[in-house]
């Protein structure tokens, strides 16, 4: 179990207020880290800083726009003020909200998802570069999905950040190999979260949804939460580059 021992370590998650991010950040904490926790608002965060602190572990509350770089980057340097050092950086804010036909997108759409979901991973590991390169140490986990493997019909603007967020992880990953930074992306299935629970509750649409789950159901955000405490922890201390499947073998179904 040391191999998993986070004890010492400090971490900064994003949308860490709900759903996987949350999952992520208590895990972290029991685990042993520190956590920096990262959302729109303070209210947002304060179950997950009681979990958090319930862990016996230290919790920032940051109130942050990850769309916006200026935002991002103060929260960087109040993250490393207050935990004297960042070692986890965990980019898991974003998410979709539409579904709609490419031919029926609204341009401004697009650009609002690609904002969320790929830029604001932009700006977190712009952020902490300079930080984590020059401590020679560090795994940054950024959380894309099944849709960034795979086609995305309907949520084309979603899919394409994703496939984008998992090629920022391999370029990343190669950049910073001989600094002793370790860069993966996580890959969630159909988790069911409250940002989708109007489909996953639905009695036709939400079996519907996973019927190409081998599976054959819906993932737990829980279930994101060990995956993410192996790819921070020594146990995937040779593990770089990679894009981490967790779908119940949706993307490996006939």
């Amino acid at each position: 179990m040391s191999l998993f021992d986070l004890t010492g370590k400090t971490a900064f998650v994003t949308g860490a207020s709900r759903g996987i991010g949350r999952a992520i950040a208590v895990a972290l904490a029991q685990a042993g880290a520190d956590l920096a926790l990262v959302a729109r608002t303070a209210e947002g965060l304060a179950d997950t800083a009681d979990d958090v602190l319930a862990a016996g572990r230290k919790a920032v509350v940051i109130p942050t726009d990850v769309t916006d770089q200026a935002d991002v980057a103060s929260a960087a340097n109040i993250a490393i003020d207050r935990l004297g050092h960042v070692d986890i950086v965990v980019n898991n804010a974003g998410g979709s909200n539409f579904m709609v036909s490419f031919r029926d997108l609204r341009l401004s759409g697009w650009d609002k998802l690609i904002r969320l979901n790929l830029s604001s991973a932009v700006y977190v590991c712009h952020a902490f570069a300079g930080h984590l390169l020059d401590r020679g140490a560090g795994s940054v986990i950024n959380v894309a999905s099944v849709a960034g493997v795979a086609a995305s019909p309907l949520i084309s603007p979603y899919g394409a950040a994703k496939a984008g967020l998992i090629s920022l992880t391999k370029s990343l990953a190669v950049e910073w190999a001989e600094d002793g930074v370790r860069v993966n992306a996580l890959c969630p299935g159909w988790t069911a979260t409250d940002l989708n629970r109007n489909l996953w509750e639905d009695p036709v649409a939400g079996p519907g949804t996973v019927a190409t789950v081998p599976m054959r159901r819906w993932a737990r955000a829980e279930e994101m939460a060990g995956p993410a405490v192996f790819l921070a922890s020594d146990a995937s201390s040779y593990l770089t580059g990679q894009a981490i499947v967790v779908d119940g073998g949706q993307t490996v179904s006939p």
